[in-house]
């Protein structure tokens, strides 16, 4: 995974509309699986990932199958999964990983929020 790009985007579609009131950017990390070697990461965040190339074989650590995802198949995979991927053959496969742009808030952020929400603006100097 150290040839990994990210790319944010604004995700327009509508399946995903009825998830979220608002839309967010994604992010997408696109990385190659060379043929040999196995990588393994914990997933920080709801994700897709989307297959490209060769096959690969992907498990996770709480899910008694293995499986093996053809070029065009999409594999959604859950927040606070281990997973291990690695590819069969003599080719390299190229992989995404998606998912939305995570909000991360303070107690600043938290209090704002509050008070638009109630429909006051933050205080204003006099």
């Amino acid at each position: 995974m150290d040839q990994a790009s990210p790319q944010c985007m604004d995700d327009d579609s509508s399946r995903d509309a009825y998830q979220q009131a608002e839309r967010l950017p994604k992010v997408v990390l696109h990385f190659s699986v060379m043929p040999g070697a196995t990588l393994s990461w914990h997933v920080e965040a709801d994700s897709t990932l989307t297959v490209q190339g060769a096959r690969v074989w992907l498990t996770r650590v709480s899910s008694p199958y293995d499986h093996w995802l053809a070029p065009g198949v999409e594999f959604r995979l859950q927040r606070g999964e281990r997973v291990w991927l690695s590819t069969d053959g003599e080719h390299a496969a190229r992989v995404s990983l998606s998912s939305a742009l995570s909000v991360r808030r303070g107690m600043l952020g938290r209090w704002l929020g509050w008070l638009a929400w109630l429909n006051i603006g933050a205080p204003t100097p006099r």
